[in-house]
């Protein structure tokens, strides 16, 4: 099978490990024209100076509404509702709604969430079984953002496992019918929980970022009330989804890498460029959410023509050996990282605004869980990891990660 069609069908195979596709792809067919399931004309891009100049070029809109029969083909009208955010949306109004947002995420305010990220991960170690095989997964790289998210919008804990249950079978849908019933089921429940918890947080202000974001309801330049609902569901599925992923991902490889976990816990201070190394070389967001071309666009030695859907595949574009010195070798002390030169984040306009709290959380679960238990090893050692397999490369995680903390009569070494 040619590689175009590989990554079109998003086979198991492609799934477990789509970089030698990726690899053929940039070397062959750099931007290339895709037959995906949902039947819209789609192009891939590959290489990283494409994939840069692709996530800044306005030409290539975000606003799905602009592009509304390709996108209500794709995702049904149900997803209208909850998708007027930021992440679906060109300037002015992309800058203005992300501007309402953006003070939550500075810098400085999610460094003062350490304390509390690292007793959350605390608390949910010590309910690990430590002698017995453990599933990471459902056992702390999900709870733990999950519980920071919701804590931060103001999410009673009572109501987390359903509004995260309905949030994965939005990301994990299919395109047959019995899929698509279960998506459109999933955002309506969404969107009338979201409704009705900011109904409340105007009623009822607490210290929290949604009743932040109701309160601008009032203000000029503030968020509609549609905007806020989809804004709430775009931070809780955004924050708690790729994070968790990106701590299994490097679980993972650490895992699978002996002598990178070494280097990590004899010098902690690597935990950083650990992180960083995870989001160039396996990170938890596969392709950048859709573009689509206004206009006809040169990209690759390759025109995408007026109205073509694009995907931007920054797991390719992170392994691209153009710009990164043996980008298939893991190494969590690769300089290059220090430049900021991955896109596991993004870049442009659209650069993940949570990327601070991402990066903390995981840095948080990776050194709490080294801390406690430097002779985690993989329940069954050599077995070939169990990725996600999901219609079309959105994200990149593991299905499951099962470890045993504290093995007896292993040794750190």
């Amino acid at each position: 099978m040619d590689p175009a069609s590989e990554a079109s069908r998003c086979t198991p195979e492609f799934r477990r490990n789509p970089h030698p596709v990726y690899a053929r792809l940039r070397d062959e067919a750099p931007v290339c024209p895709l037959r995906p399931p949902h039947g819209i004309p789609t192009y891939l891009v590959t290489r990283y100076e494409d994939a840069r100049t692709a996530l800044t070029d306005p030409r290539l809109s975000k606003d799905m509404y602009g592009a509304m029969d390709s996108y209500r083909r794709i995702f049904g009208d149900s997803s209208v509702a909850i998708d007027d955010n930021m992440l679906n949306a060109d300037p002015p109004k992309h800058s203005r709604l992300r501007r309402v947002v953006n003070s939550a995420f500075t810098p400085h305010r999610v460094e003062g969430l350490r304390p509390h990220i690292r007793q959350i991960a605390a608390d949910l170690l010590d309910e690990c079984p430590t002698r017995e095989p453990v599933d990471l997964l459902p056992a702390y790289a999900f709870p733990l953002p999950v519980i920071v998210i919701c804590e931060l919008l103001g999410v009673p804990p009572a109501d987390r496992d359903d509004v995260r249950s309905w949030s994965t079978t939005v990301a994990h849908t299919g395109f047959d019918a019995e899929s698509k019933r279960a998506q459109q089921q999933a955002e309506e429940n969404l969107h009338a929980y979201f409704t009705d918890l900011v109904a409340r947080k105007g009623r009822d202000p607490g210290d929290d970022l949604l009743s932040a974001l109701t309160a601008t309801q009032d203000q000029d330049g503030g968020l509609t009330g549609r905007e806020l609902v989809s804004t709430a569901f775009l931070l809780l599925f955004a924050g708690h989804k790729t994070t968790a992923y990106l701590i299994g991902n490097a679980l993972h490889h650490l895992l699978a890498h002996p002598a990178q976990l070494r280097a990590v816990r004899e010098r902690p201070e690597l935990v950083e460029r650990a992180v960083e190394e995870v989001l160039r070389f396996d990170g938890s967001v596969e392709s950048a959410t859709f573009r689509y071309a206004t206009e006809d666009i040169p990209l690759g030695g390759t025109v995408i023509p007026a109205g073509a859907l694009v995907q931007i595949a920054l797991s390719s574009a992170n392994r691209d050996a153009l710009r990164f010195s043996e980008p298939d070798r893991f190494d969590v002390t690769r300089e290059e990282n220090l430049q900021s030169a991955h896109l596991g984040l993004g870049h442009g306009p659209h650069y993940c605004l949570g990327a601070a709290l991402a990066r903390l959380e995981t840095q948080i679960a990776l050194s709490a869980l080294l801390d406690r238990f430097p002779r985690v090893a993989p329940a069954v050692p050599g077995a070939e990891a169990s990725w996600l397999t999901v219609p079309f490369p959105a994200f990149r995680g593991l299905a499951e990660l099962p470890v045993v903390l504290d093995p007896p009569g292993a040794t750190a070494d």
